[in-house]
């Protein structure tokens, strides 16, 4: 007998019974005349076997039935009561039923073919709450027992994830498409490319230049974006989220479906920082008070009007941020779900990923790394949404002439090199030249250092050194780094009063 945990009138467990298999939602006669409608017309399995499979029927008799048909009908031979015949008699449950005789019984009570995606979409329907019932049952019977390898935080994710995967089952259709249906897809994708400002497919990180080169921020993607200490990697991170959930706006997508038409919700994993100094960030940027004046309360009534203002505009900016340290890549994932699921979700970035623990402990800090890029690759897939990964960078850098990073500069580069879609890497040589200023007596050194310090000031370069569907280069931005703020660096033709 089945048994789940209760808690009864007065406060103590009690033990209920699950239950009994005929109280499950099903229907018998759906089933008998969807099948009953397949062996007499094999051409309604091919409208019903990307919703319903042997597995989804409550009669194992009628699984059995609906599987063998299957199989012939995929080899492309005759499933009718007469051909089964020869597969079935010997089956056990069959003979309880009537034997082959069931078979012509079905056949003869098959229902019309309009009707049978109707019946197969309520036997799918039925399915999914049997199992919603037995995934309860489970749940219920896990946090009852007390096992020294499950942490009840455990038990919630791995229920979480349950249920999500329950929540997303067929909802997607997989199998041959015609090429006029891949071609007019392909059409559509290009034309909201079109119509949408700055000719994009994906979603805008706000950075005209990067659009161009990356095409946005695309559906199922990895990023990783990667530097040095102080390079800003968290700065750029950060004015992308802000950027993307400043420009949401909700509306009705080609599909016919609710979501983001421009912009886009967003989540902030910041293992590194707290919330509120990664909200005093986006706020120097939005209000333009430097960060530092803000930490202090350094302002002026102009800075400070402007700083407030920020504050409320930002209030209804759909932008979430996570700042619990070290979290599992487990909990990460069911925490995005959980998020998708309630608020939506459109962008998850992660600072950064060095920071993620792996489910459990490996033998290597690779293996580590390489279960972590997979698990956020997953993710992206997964909650089909771009993730954008902060990457740390090793030292070797600083002892190379030309710091400009490579893709060999990457702790652990072979799993993260291999997971993502897009690696970038944020290099400002300012901050290089900063620090090589010759001695005040050179004068010729000090003329030429500060000839390059001008040149350098105020520039970023983004070197994206892979794309999976795209071109590798370089894209230069402007930096302010008062407000840590990357913005679109002004060509000289357009600071000339050219047309932009």
């Amino acid at each position: 007998m089945n048994e789940v945990a209760t808690i009864n009138a007065s406060g103590t467990p009690a033990v209920q019974d699950a239950p009994a298999p005929d109280a499950l939602p099903h229907s018998t006669e759906a089933e008998q005349q969807l099948l009953g409608a397949i062996l007499t017309n094999n051409d309604i399995y091919d409208r019903v076997a990307n919703l319903i499979g042997p597995q989804h029927f409550y009669d194992p008799v009628h699984a059995r039935i609906y599987e063998t048909a299957a199989a012939r009908i995929a080899k492309g031979n005759l499933a009718s009561p007469v051909t089964l015949k020869t597969f079935l008699e010997d089956d056990e449950g069959l003979k309880e039923l009537g034997g082959p005789a069931y078979l012509a019984r079905l056949a003869g009570a098959a229902i019309s073919a309009f009707a049978a995606r109707d019946y197969a979409q309520m036997i799918y329907d039925m399915a999914i709450r049997r199992e919603l019932i037995g995934l309860g049952h489970d749940i219920a019977g896990k946090a009852q027992r007390a096992e020294v390898d499950m942490e009840p935080r455990d038990q919630i994710v791995e229920a979480e994830q349950k249920l999500y995967k329950l929540s997303e089952q067929g909802q997607s259709e997989t199998g041959f498409q015609s090429f006029l249906r891949a071609v007019t897809d392909a059409v559509n994708v290009a034309n909201a490319a079109y119509q949408r400002d700055g000719g994009l497919a994906g979603i805008s990180t706000g950075l005209v230049d990067m659009d161009k080169k990356l095409g946005g921020l695309h559906k199922s993607d990895l990023l990783i974006l990667a530097g040095r200490p102080s390079m800003g990697k968290t700065s750029l991170a950060t004015n992308i989220a802000f950027n993307i959930a400043k420009a949401y706006n909700r509306g009705t997508l080609p599909d016919g479906s609710e979501g983001a038409v421009e912009g886009g919700v967003v989540g902030f994993y910041s293992l590194e920082m707290s919330a509120e100094q990664l909200a005093a960030r986006v706020l120097s940027e939005a209000a333009e008070v430097p960060s530092e004046q803000i930490r202090r309360g350094d302002m002026t009534e102009t800075e400070f009007r402007r700083f407030v203002e920020a504050a409320k505009t930002l209030e209804s900016c759909p932008l979430y941020i996570d700042d619990t340290p070290a979290l599992p890549i487990s909990q990460l994932a069911a925490r995005a779900r959980r998020l998708k699921r309630t608020h939506g979700l459109d962008v998850l970035i992660v600072d950064y990923l060095q920071l993620v623990r792996p489910a459990s402990a490996k033998d290597s800090r690779v293996n580590e790394v390489s279960e972590i890029t997979q698990g956020l690759k997953a993710i992206a897939k997964e909650l089909d949404i771009p993730v954008i990964a902060l990457s740390q960078l090793s030292r070797q850098v600083e002892s190379r002439e030309d710091k400009r990073p490579q893709l060999s500069d990457l702790r652990e580069s072979g799993s993260i090199e291999q997971d993502a879609d897009v690696v970038m890497f944020v290099f400002r040589e300012e901050y290089y030249a900063e620090r090589e200023k010759p001695s005040d007596d050179k004068l010729e050194e000090i003329a030429a250092w500060q000839e390059r310090m001008e040149r350098l000031h105020g520039r970023a370069e983004v070197v994206i050194g892979k794309q999976r569907h795209g071109p590798i280069g370089t894209v230069e931005l402007s930096f302010e780094g008062q407000f840590t703020r990357f913005g679109n660096l002004a060509k000289p033709w357009q600071q000339d009063g050219g047309e932009f």
